[in-house]
């Protein structure tokens, strides 16, 4: 089996600061990191990503990313879920930073995760409140696409692809 986790990323425990090792914790499971001092088993869970599709004056709007993964591909705003905040509002938040919108949040359209990528992505319905839309962090450009002329062959993800197609379903 191959190990889930690699040593060099964490060596020490949190709690004790002793030395981390990996092992099954139980039969049929992945290995685990366990400190060999104070037996703290240090799970490590996907990261979850929310994201948000929403429209302006009858287009969906997308960012052109200005960073890696992804430079220079379109996908909705989006980006990782700071601890204890709601997805929904993390969505939110990032919408706003991304591109200079306010939006709200109204329904999921799914969760996506995908075999050996390491976040999980909550994609939400959001409806515009407040704001224009201008590039701004790691976004190079920000455009709106009627619904028959989305970039299919520029978009930076493969959830972003699958979120879109389910969005235009669901509407």
């Amino acid at each position: 089996m191959e190990k889930e986790y690699r040593t060099s990323e964490y060596d020490f425990c949190p709690r004790c600061g002793g030395r981390l090792e990996t092992r099954a914790l139980k039969e049929g499971d992945p290995e685990r990191l366990v400190c060999g001092n104070c037996g703290f088993v240090f799970y490590l869970g996907p990261k979850l990503v929310a994201g948000a599709v929403f429209e302006l004056d009858g287009e969906i709007v997308l960012v052109q990313r200005d960073i890696e993964p992804g430079y220079g591909k379109w996908t909705f705003p989006g980006g990782f879920v700071e601890r204890g905040e709601r997805a929904e509002a993390a969505a939110e938040r990032e919408v706003l930073e991304e591109c200079g919108v306010e939006v709200r949040a109204r329904g999921i359209i799914g969760l996506y995760s995908y075999e050996g990528q390491i976040p999980a992505i909550a994609v939400f319905r959001a409806d515009v409140v407040g704001g224009e839309p201008v590039p701004l962090d790691e976004t190079m450009d920000v455009k709106g696409f009627p619904r028959d002329g989305l970039p299919w062959s520029k978009m930076a993800f493969p959830s972003t692809e699958q979120a879109l197609k389910d969005y235009l379903r669901l509407a």
